[in-house]
């Protein structure tokens, strides 16, 4: 487990949900307010009622625009913060500036593999 990523993806999680969380109350408490202030006040909101007197006809096109933003936002402080990063090491890497993760010469493979075939026989 400590040898993969599994602890950087659990991070990476609870960090995307808890920003998640800040952009969708911006947009729904900022941004669709203000959307929702083009329209007269008589209208309950930037949207399109169906049926009229009936609330669940009510097409709110100010939430599926916050949506939308709120979207956008995530999505470009993933890339800015994670794929862009992660794209230039890679190029570095590629260019031989930056070294990349050390391998295991075989001398040290051999080394484990004789260790676990002892622990083997132990038991």
């Amino acid at each position: 487990m400590l040898r993969g990523n599994v602890v950087d993806l659990a991070v990476a999680v609870v960090i995307g949900a808890a920003f998640s969380t800040i952009v969708t109350a911006f947009t729904q408490s900022i941004l669709q307010p203000l959307i929702n202030a083009v329209t007269p006040p008589s209208s309950p909101g930037f949207g399109i009622q169906l049926v009229a007197g009936k609330e669940s006809t009510y097409i709110d096109v100010a939430a599926v625009i916050s949506a939308a933003v709120n979207f956008l936002i995530v999505a470009a402080v993933v890339y800015f913060l994670i794929v862009l990063p992660l794209n230039s090491l890679k190029e570095r890497r590629k260019r031989g500036e930056e070294a990349g993760p050390a391998e295991p010469t075989d001398v040290e493979l051999l080394a484990e593999i004789r260790d676990l075939l002892r622990a083997q026989q132990r038991n």
